[in-house]
């Protein structure tokens, strides 16, 4: 697999300087976000001194926010050759999504009884901006975010903040998996449908049900999921033994 290493861009590094507070914070919300739009993509290496460059910053807020992405399972600090962003295997990817079917149904069940009709309204309007962007290829760095917008608007009413944390950490580490599928599958009609499902459930207080789509609706895009980064990986594979192969004749 190809391992480039994050580079700093030479144009105006000056530009990507981050304000002198909560440093660590800041640069680990750069780096995630990278990592999760695929600017940054899996086993690829992180160099601390690139990265200190280009945010403008020493490498202590670097190396502690790096540290915070390892806790979250964005990377991996491997001995002799640093961070490296997080591979994940098929059945980690499922696994991930399991755990999901298992936390995010039991607090959307808590949550529902305490929403009232504006984060009902505020959940549609979000939704209605999620489909208008999965219909612009150009909108791709949003469907993730509004993805966690909507789903976390339904689950506020929980007032869980520690399973919420844990849920987020989860939904990060599979965003950039899913964006992929997304774009180069275009298995977009599914998932609008069944938000738009859940949040006539939740709505009309239909507890057991919405917590029952929830769970079917996490598990389905596991399994879709693990199949599609099994076959995308397979032709990367494939591609790479072409052009070596067209290289070396």
């Amino acid at each position: 697999m190809e391992n480039r290493a994050f580079m700093v861009s030479p144009q105006n590094p000056s530009s990507n300087s981050i304000p002198r507070t909560s440093l660590t914070s800041v640069v680990a919300e750069k780096l995630r976000e990278k990592i999760v739009q695929g600017e940054i993509q899996e086993g690829e290496q992180l160099r601390q001194d690139a990265i200190a460059q280009e945010f403008a910053v020493s490498r202590i807020p670097v190396r502690e926010a790096l540290r915070q992405l390892e806790a979250e399972g964005l990377i991996t600090i491997v001995p002799h050759k640093g961070a490296v962003v997080s591979l994940l295997s098929c059945d980690e990817i499922e696994e991930l999504f399991e755990i999901r079917a298992v936390l995010e149904p039991e607090v959307l069940r808590a949550s529902i009884p305490n929403l009232k009709e504006s984060d009902f309204t505020a959940a549609e309007r979000i939704l209605e901006t999620y489909d208008n962007s999965l219909g612009n290829e150009g909108d791709i760095s949003e469907w993730g975010r509004l993805n966690w917008q909507f789903h976390s608007t339904l689950y506020a009413g929980a007032h869980r903040p520690q399973f919420m944390n844990v849920i987020r950490n989860i939904n990060f580490n599979g965003e950039r998996y899913i964006r992929l599928q997304l774009y180069l599958t275009r298995a977009l009609e599914r998932a609008r449908k069944e938000h738009h499902m859940l949040l006539s459930l939740c709505r009309k207080r239909q507890i057991d049900r919405a917590c029952e789509l929830l769970a079917s609706h996490i598990r389905t895009a596991g399994k879709s999921l693990s199949q599609f980064v099994t076959e995308h990986r397979q032709q990367k594979e494939q591609n790479g033994v072409s052009a070596s192969s067209s290289a070396s004749a």
